[in-house]
């Protein structure tokens, strides 16, 4: 899957009181933690994920895998790109991350995704016309900005 022929959704922004590398280690922390909850297996399996169960390596890298989702590309401390897809939607969520001065990282959640279809169009309604998805982004990035600020 090509991410950048996918349609961009929304992207949400952090900054955070800590370095890259410690907003990178959070990032998959919270991931981790997020995912482990048998909720989004139970979801993924629902509509259709191939990704079901958290799997791969760890710390996060080519090849991790959450319910929902799978690990691209991994750039340590710069960009994570999962990938995923299921009946009603394809779809990419970036994590980027940039240094924006001493101690400081601007993270940045992009989604990207392609609902196709009336029962896609009725998905995107119910997941992004909801606010559903952003409140979900926002909630992921203030975990992790609060897990790389306590780490610090």
């Amino acid at each position: 899957m090509e991410i950048t022929g996918l349609p961009h959704v929304d992207v949400h922004t952090q900054i955070v009181a800590a370095d890259a590398h410690a907003v990178w280690q959070s990032i998959g922390e919270v991931l981790d933690r997020s995912f482990s909850e048998g909720r989004f297996a139970g979801y993924a399996r629902l509509v259709g994920c191939p990704d079901r169960t958290p799997a791969g390596p760890r710390p996060m890298a080519k090849g991790s895998v959450y319910p929902g989702f799978h690990v691209r590309s991994a750039d340590p401390g710069r960009e994570l790109v999962l990938v995923g897809r299921h009946y009603f939607s394809t779809y990419a969520l970036v994590f980027r991350l940039d240094e924006t001065g001493p101690g400081l990282t601007r993270l940045r959640a992009e989604t990207r995704a392609r609902f196709p279809g009336p029962v896609g169009t009725l998905y995107r309604l119910l997941v992004i016309g909801t606010r559903g998805h952003a409140i979900s982004v926002r909630r992921l990035l203030a975990a992790v900005r609060r897990r790389a600020e306590h780490v610090r």
